[in-house]
């Protein structure tokens, strides 16, 4: 694992697909060092990072993901909830199963699930965590992600990036549907 604290300024542009609106470009200008951690798998720590993030959190973890089926990560999303950490997950409607899966009993511990099903795919893979800490990349939040596929996560710190992350989270929670 490797940190990178870089005390510029970061000009970012993010590309978001907003259902009738086109393409969107939003510019950040990011003021103050922002701390950087990178993860790479197979075995590369990625679910560990995620653990640490997640018992960190203080108030809120705010999660978008294509899918979620990693048992390690929904017992630390419950536990967290458990100790008053508002957790709420959105996830693609192809994610509507039966059984006892991760997201269902992230729902039975009383934390709100959602689909999104406003989109062909809704493709993301995000964890926001007290409105500072941003977990993306290509990382699913799933066991063969960590110990089989080529895949990454970046973990940032910046609360005007993250912002950005919620506003467009909130968007989606807009359209989504309980699980």
């Amino acid at each position: 694992m490797k940190t990178h604290v870089m005390s510029f300024s970061l000009f970012i542009i993010f590309t978001l697909l907003l259902p009738g609106s086109g393409v969107q470009a939003v510019d950040i200008t990011l003021s103050g060092p922002t701390t950087a951690q990178v993860y790479f798998s197979p075995n590369g720590g990625c679910t560990d990072a995620v653990l640490r993030a997640i018992s960190r959190a203080r108030s809120e973890i705010l999660i978008q993901a294509y899918s979620f089926h990693s048992p390690s990560l929904a017992q630390a999303m419950i536990i967290a909830h458990r100790r008053g950490v508002k957790v709420e997950l959105i996830m693609d409607k192809s994610e509507r199963q039966e059984g006892l899966t991760p997201p269902t009993e992230m729902a039975n511990a009383g934390i709100p699930v959602y689909l999104d099903g406003v989109h062909a795919i809704a493709n993301n893979r995000i964890i926001i965590i007290d409105q500072k800490t941003i977990l993306t990349g290509s990382f699913n939040f799933n066991t063969a992600s960590e110990q089989m596929n080529a895949e990454n996560l970046l973990i940032l710190e910046a609360e005007e990036l993250a912002m950005t992350y919620r506003d467009n989270w909130l968007k989606h929670l807009k359209h989504a549907e309980p699980f």
